[in-house]
């Protein structure tokens, strides 16, 4: 790139300024209010003391560290910094060399004053790989918005979910989409066509009988030669999906699911027993638990798991993958995230997008 005037830093790089006191829970809730996934952490005269990234939250999340732990231990204290007069390719080839996604711009006193964010100095990579959106099902648990309208096509902030799913690949570079589709899905064939009033590319995988949230793949000729990646098109979240294909690669996985943290609080104190004798009590402890969050990379070879025209679910497939000793990894996501399975889910994917329109669901 030639050299030229710099662009001006994220305005929105003050929200992710953190005190040192932080907690990981609060990280976190900075990450997703400003959707650039680090947190500056400063001290009381605004200098900067060090930063944790999105990669840095994913590690301890994967360790077991608890969302209420202090950050301390988490901050990397010798992060790279440029100054503001610093011009646009300089800042580029830092980033690049150093494989970082993102850099503080500080003053003379390491006084934080703005923040340069990757892909808003550059264009979107180009993602070659498929994306598959299962868009089959009858959505029983949403009536009465599914009693003439597919699940996929209900709205959130005025589009359907599915089409925002769609928009968020595309600005991460992917314009190769294969909808699966069975109840009513014609009409999401007459709305959204073969793609070219979005500008990407639309085939459809239609199944007669309901395949699972994986069968469907099966039909997929010819098998794609490069990962692909694949969501269920009720979940709406501000999941990266060109970070979780990267995250597949980088550890070698031949299937590679999303999880989200899940923490849940007894209602009761717990006592623990061995036989009749109490060795121990608990006052309604938190159990914490990894869900699937339904996305998905898949590797080519992965596919040779199902039987064209046999219902399979994810969970079976990665199953299958592991009973063959191949890699399955989780991808630890933090991300604003809801499966929109019932009218209350669906009024919280509403309310959320009216109450965050830059954050949640990208729209």
């Amino acid at each position: 790139m030639r050299p030229g005037k710099l662009k001006l830093s994220n305005p929105d790089w003050y929200k992710t300024i953190l005190p040192t006191g932080a907690t990981l829970r609060e990280v976190i809730e900075c990450m997703n209010v400003s959707s650039l996934r680090i947190a500056l952490i400063v001290n009381e005269r605004n200098e900067l003391v060090g930063t944790i990234t999105d990669g840095d939250i994913r590690t301890v999340l994967l360790q077991g560290l608890t969302l209420d732990a202090s950050i301390e231990k988490v901050i990397h204290r010798k992060a790279l910094v440029v100054p503001s007069n610093m011009e646009q390719h300089l800042v580029l080839q830092l980033m690049a060399k150093n494989r970082i996604q993102q850099i503080p711009v500080v003053d003379e006193q390491q006084r934080v004053i703005g923040l340069h964010v990757w892909d808003e100095l550059t264009t979107p990579a180009v993602r070659s790989n498929l994306m598959v959106i299962m868009a089959g099902g009858k959505g029983s648990r949403l009536r009465p918005f599914t009693d003439n309208c597919p699940k996929p096509l209900v709205t959130v902030a005025g589009k359907p979910m599915l089409e925002h799913v769609i928009e968020r690949a595309k600005r991460e570079g992917f314009s190769d989409f294969v909808l699966a589709v069975h109840h009513l899905g014609n009409m999401i064939e007459e709305y959204f066509g073969d793609g070219d009033k979005l500008d990407v590319n639309i085939n459809y995988l239609r199944e007669e009988t309901p395949l699972g949230t994986a069968g469907a793949l099966s039909f997929l000729t010819p098998r794609p030669k490069e990962p692909l990646v694949v969501t269920n098109g009720d979940v709406v979240t501000d999941i990266r999906y060109g970070d979780l294909l990267d995250f597949h690669n980088r550890y070698a996985a031949a299937a590679t699911m999303a999880v989200r943290s899940y923490e849940w609080q007894h209602p009761f104190g717990v006592v623990h027993t061995q036989g009749m004798d109490i060795v121990g009590f608990e006052e309604k402890p938190v159990v914490r638990t990894n869900i699937n969050a339904g996305v998905y990379v898949l590797s080519p070879d992965s596919l040779g798991k199902l039987k064209q025209g046999a219902a399979c679910d994810m969970p079976m497939l990665f199953e299958r993958l592991q009973a063959s000793n191949l890699r399955t990894v989780a991808y630890p996501m933090h991300e604003p995230w809801l499966d929109v399975g019932r009218p209350d889910d669906l009024e919280k994917a509403r309310s959320a997008a009216r109450s965050a329109p830059s954050s949640f669901l990208g729209v």
